[in-house]
């Protein structure tokens, strides 16, 4: 070859190691440009994206109670979060800190109770959700949603003694329990199931469902899967249905941050992280492989209405003709739940009363050791015990048992020191005039001192009665929809938090108000018009 041409194609040579030199090391550096999955990042986006995570912080909310195998704190070592969501965060955070240059970029936790994981992101109390949040169609009103990062179905789950059903329009006549305001609950409210009991945690169905309290349970597959694991009395049967996707959610105006997510996801799935991660947790299955052309949550949402045939409700459709009967009928358990427990409570009360003014020393020690300890222990701590706690001793409460048990056992101990005090405001000359008459004890304390008692405990006795109507929303742990309960599960779904919220405050003083004008028509009658 002359060396005149050699010469000239050891300079096209030169030119084009330049330019690749240019392209590959240079302009990233200096202008911050970077592919990913074939997408150029242009470097207005990337500044602000740097710009928004300059604290070096990601803070997520999840839910780590109960929350396995999404997050959860594992029994070897109580103080370290692990789950597989746990790892996506941590491979979404190592891909951010290389296509954004952030080296210092770290993700923080925020613990969050699930159903009150929107509020919080609205609040700022955290950056995005990471939680087993579904991509559905209320979620994307409220929220912005990134690509999905897992698909799921709805699973069902029996008893392995259960003969009679085997999928879920089985279950017509049956009790299912699912999680409030999950995509379970919405799938089932889509086809008018009407024996659902909605539960605040995952854990609580499959124990219920154990226990025989109800008949089935309805969850996302990854639940499913991961709690009928370690319970050979339970299994999994029904065809897969009711399809749909986790997703990153972050608020409306965080378009740059999901759209950080969204590259960082699909270098994750292009790369084979993501299928890595989910196969070390034991949740890959085929159907993942759809994430690659299910890449925005609008064509999730296509995707999974494409697979359904009932007809999906819209928040505009909750009119005050649907949702104030569902109201009505939750104040209804509310006033049997308080009406109830309050009868309970003035007996037992009464009886503990009477032992400690006029027992034996033992009986009077053993009624004080009830009042401290009830008055002293959290009333929600009592009706976990009582309904999650007494199986494992051979005590099966039904919920409204355990609701009236713990109630009646609660407030028992505030009763009897109100008539306690009530008894021993009558003056001690009522008792000797008594006896001077030749009444006995028994009958001075019935026909002379309780009558007054009474009327001296009328006034705090109302105020307890007022405060139960409020304090029965604490049954919501124990699966019993009562008015609070399903205030939540309206307005959540509904999304008509100041309409509902208004009418549910209405009948809660629809039902005190009368109380209290009772109360004073009794002091006035039993005090003779004084």
């Amino acid at each position: 070859m002359p060396n005149r041409r050699r010469f000239q194609l050891m300079r096209v040579v030169a030119v084009v190691a330049c330019s690749l030199l240019i392209g590959a090391v240079i302009e990233p550096i200096f202008f911050g440009h970077g592919r990913v999955d074939g997408a150029e990042l242009d470097a207005a986006h990337i500044a602000r994206v740097r710009e928004r995570l300059k604290s070096n912080v990601l803070r997520w909310g999840g839910d780590a109670e109960g929350g396995a195998p999404f997050q959860f704190y594992e029994a070897a070592k109580p103080d370290t979060l692990v789950g597989f969501e746990v790892d996506l965060v941590a491979a979404l955070v190592e891909e951010m800190r290389k296509q954004y240059d952030l080296p210092e970029l770290r993700p923080e936790f925020v613990q969050y109770e699930w159903v009150s994981l929107p509020q919080g992101l609205e609040k700022g109390d955290f950056d995005a959700i990471v939680s087993g949040f579904e991509i559905t169609t209320d979620n994307l009103n409220k929220v912005r949603m990134s690509r999905p990062y897992y698909l799921f179905w709805q699973q069902l789950t029996i008893r392995n003694d259960e003969s009679s059903i085997y999928s879920l329009d089985d279950c017509r006549t049956k009790t299912i329990g699912t999680l409030a305001s999950s995509a379970a609950s919405e799938y089932l409210a889509s086809r008018h199931f009407t024996g659902v009991t909605a539960y605040e945690g995952q854990i609580e169905p499959y124990q219920d469902l154990t226990n025989h309290r109800i008949d089935a349970v309805l969850l996302d597959s990854p639940i499913a899967i991961y709690n009928t694991g370690g319970r050979p009395m339970l299994r999994l049967v029904g065809k897969p249905e009711g399809w749909g996707g986790y997703g990153v959610a972050s608020r409306k105006a965080e378009t740059d941050l999901i759209d950080a997510v969204d590259h960082s996801l699909a270098t994750l799935q292009k790369s084979g992280k993501l299928e890595t991660i989910y196969r070390r947790w034991n949740m890959w299955n085929d159907d993942q492989t759809r994430l690659a052309e299910l890449d925005t949550p609008l064509k999730l949402t296509q995707w999974t209405q494409s697979l359904r045939t009932d007809r999906v409700e819209s928040t505009q459709e909750w009119t005050f003709s649907r949702y104030a009967p569902l109201l009505l009928a939750a104040a209804w358990v509310t006033i049997r739940l308080t009406f109830l427990s309050m009868a309970v409570a003035m007996t037992l009360g009464l009886l503990v009363a009477v032992c400690r003014l006029f027992g034996p020393a033992p009986i009077r020690a053993g009624a004080l050791i009830y009042v401290e300890l009830f008055r002293g222990t959290p009333l929600l701590l009592l009706l976990t015990f009582l309904y999650y706690g007494c199986p494992s001793i051979g005590i099966t409460l039904s919920a409204w048992q355990a609701a009236i048990i713990g109630f009646g056992l609660n407030y028992a101990a505030f009763e009897a020191e109100i008539y306690r005090s009530s008894i021993l405001s009558v003056p001690q000359g009522q008792w000797e005039a008594a006896r001077a008459l030749g009444m006995s004890d028994t009958a001075t304390f019935r026909r002379i001192i309780f009558p007054q008692a009474i009327r001296t405990a009328l006034g705090p006795m109302t105020n307890d009665f007022v405060a139960m109507f409020k304090d029965t929303s604490l049954v919501s742990v124990i699966a019993v929809v009562e008015l609070t309960k399903q205030y939540q599960i309206l307005a959540r779904t509904s999304l008509k938090f100041v309409e509902l919220g208004l009418l549910t405050a209405a009948l809660y003083l629809a039902m005190s108000v009368p109380l209290g004008y009772l109360a004073r028509y009794l002091e006035e009658k039993w005090s003779g018009g004084k």
